[in-house]
């Protein structure tokens, strides 16, 4: 048998970059014109689906107005049988899952989710009986820090629980009833594949433990944007494919007389061809969505004084980042906190002088909302002394690199944050964990030992990940349910032209 599988699209439905406005080798559309299918072939999606383009943030907001989900055309378009949610497909809250899963051709498995609404159609697991009569059982489950990351009135009619004990839960069941078992795991891997070095001490990512601790013939694994061709770990094998429909997994499967034989591949699709084009004439009912969309994305809504080019990654952790600035003083204006740190993208962004929606999207292309965090000067500490791991000093050279921390398995350039409302420096010639040498406010004033500050970020910072524990373990003094791209969209109406903003000032010595 073979198995293709997707996970993390992230609204990548047409083969269009919509911050660019121009064509890309990714979308479902263009899976869907190159996946060959037969009878001994399983289609399996891994989640992650309802969020990452302009495409799903416009159709989620206008939902009521069709009578198709984009997502759900794309999956059938291909031929779908399996899938189960990521962590983001509850960004939107229940209404928006079941919008999805209604339109949905394929069945969706996720044994740790218990849905309390009743409309999902949720299975813990299935048997899938091939031509030859080989029995495949199926079951899924999604990271449980979706309970950690996620507004509650979300998860009012959802129940998450630990993923870990759903799917050893589901291996008893399965185990004797089926010729080959599979697991479809929207986590990752929490040790480094090459060293068995151990990547984070939470529970975010537990492929490896899932893979030790039963005896799942494969687990497909999403949510890191890896790319995985094939791994074996204690007789499990496991793949991933990278984020965006960039790449999908080909498992070519077999049963042996002494367990399941199994290859595997990474493979990017062809260049969009008639192929390709054929399906989208075919979902032309879709052409009225998809241009209101590209009216919206092109909308004015204000300026710079001057343009940003993109910043380089190590020039601006380094150096500070103008675009970093904006975002921040976006939370500071917002919630009136005494300091704000935000990220940046894993790509060199810049914003060009004139902007439109589609500007705001491109640079700022999650849905992520802000709290607010009680904090102390050792908080802060901590936090700035994780940021300064981000670099790799060279003492025989002098030269300054990025640390392979945030490199490798997975490239996590958004776990640097840059911080606003204070003055920092850092000493790269020191350890790591000691190089924080100046911190203090923006006018001069030191921060005293037994004082609490407020300090403004992303509800996914808040939560601690990337390894920001200390935050996440502060008590939460503010939470927003207003989007940032919605806030940022608002701030440069009202204050254009924008100008450089000067809210930090940060040093890096070596």
């Amino acid at each position: 048998m073979r198995i293709i599988f997707t996970s993390d699209t992230h609204g990548h439905l047409y083969p269009v970059n919509y911050a660019k406005n121009c064509p890309e080798t990714s979308g479902l559309f263009c899976l869907a014109s190159q996946i060959n299918k037969d009878d001994n072939t399983l289609i399996i999606d891994g989640g992650d689906s309802l969020q990452g383009t302009p495409l799903l943030t416009y159709y989620l907001e206008h939902k009521d107005e069709y009578d198709f989900n984009p997502m759900a055309e794309g999956f059938n378009a291909m031929g779908l049988d399996y899938y189960t949610l990521g962590n983001h497909d509850f960004n939107f809250g229940y209404d928006a899952i079941a919008d999805y899963t209604k339109a949905m051709k394929a069945t969706l498995i996720c044994a740790n989710v218990q849905d309390l609404g009743g409309q999902l159609g949720i299975k813990k697991n299935v048997i899938h009986t091939m031509p030859d009569g080989t029995k495949i059982g199926i079951t899924a489950a999604v990271t449980g820090f979706v309970n950690v990351w996620e507004q509650k009135e979300h998860l009012e009619l959802l129940k998450v629980s630990d993923p870990v004990e759903a799917l050893r839960e589901q291996y008893e069941e399965l185990k004797d009833k089926c010729d080959i078992t599979v697991a479809i795991y929207h986590g990752g891997f929490e040790e480094d594949l090459k060293t068995g070095t151990l990547l984070s001490t939470t529970a975010e990512n537990q492929a490896c433990k899932i893979s030790r601790e039963m005896g799942y013939d494969i687990l497909l694994t999403g949510h890191q944007h890896m790319a995985v061709p094939g791994v074996e770990i204690a007789g499990t094998y496991g793949v991933q494919p990278p984020s965006n429909a960039m790449k999908y997994c080909v498992l070519d499967v077999e049963k042996k007389a002494d367990g399941v034989q199994v290859t595997s591949e990474l493979v990017t699709p062809d260049a969009p061809d008639e192929r390709c084009q054929k399906i989208i004439d075919e979902h032309s009912f879709m052409d009225e969505l998809t241009g209101k969309i590209q009216v919206w994305l092109d909308e004015p809504i204000g300026c710079l004084e001057k343009e940003i080019m993109p910043e380089p990654k190590l020039e601006t952790a380094l150096c500070g980042s103008k675009v970093a600035s904006i975002f921040n003083q976006v939370q500071l204006d917002y919630t009136g906190a005494d300091f704000s740190c935000t990220s940046l993208a894993n790509d060199p962004l810049g914003l060009k002088k004139e902007i439109t929606v589609r500007d705001v999207l491109g640079i700022y292309q999650f849905a992520n909302t802000v709290e607010v965090k009680k904090v102390t000067k050792a908080v802060l500490k901590k936090a700035l002394e994780r940021c300064a791991e981000y670099f790799e000093y060279d003492k025989e050279t002098g030269k300054v690199s990025i640390s392979n921390i945030f490199l490798q398995p997975k490239v996590e350039h958004y776990n640097y944050d840059y911080y606003a409302g204070l003055e920092y420096a850092f000493d790269l010639t020191r350890p790591v964990g000691d190089r924080v040498v100046t911190m203090r406010k923006m006018d001069g004033t030191e921060l005293t030992d037994d004082a609490t500050y407020t300090l403004v970020t992303s509800n996914y910072r808040a939560t601690g990940t990337g390894g920001y524990q200390c935050i996440g373990d502060c008590e939460c003094v503010g939470s927003y349910s207003d989007e940032m791209p919605d806030l940022l969209i608002n701030f440069i109406r009202k204050n254009s032209p924008v100008g450089e903003i000067h809210n930090s000032k940060f040093k890096c010595l070596y």
